[in-house]
């Protein structure tokens, strides 16, 4: 029996399993698993900045370059 114990870890008896605090225990470790993946793959990804997707407000009517027909 200690080999099979060692080989394939603990196994919980199904009367154990099967209730309604191991569903719940369950449920909530899951949960915590897909937010922490979401945060670890949010974190591992380039920052978007949002105003670099809207329109600008601010460009000017004029251009203020030395070289304003953009000939460089």
């Amino acid at each position: 029996m200690s080999t099979l114990v060692s080989t394939l870890g603990i196994l919980f008896p199904e009367s154990l399993v099967r209730t309604h605090a191991f569903g719940v225990l369950a449920a909530f470790v899951a949960i915590n698993t897909v937010i922490y993946v979401a945060l670890s793959v949010a974190k591992a990804l380039p920052k978007i900045y949002v105003r670099d997707h809207l329109p600008r407000t601010y460009e000017r009517a004029e251009t203020r370059s030395i070289y304003p027909d953009g000939d460089r």
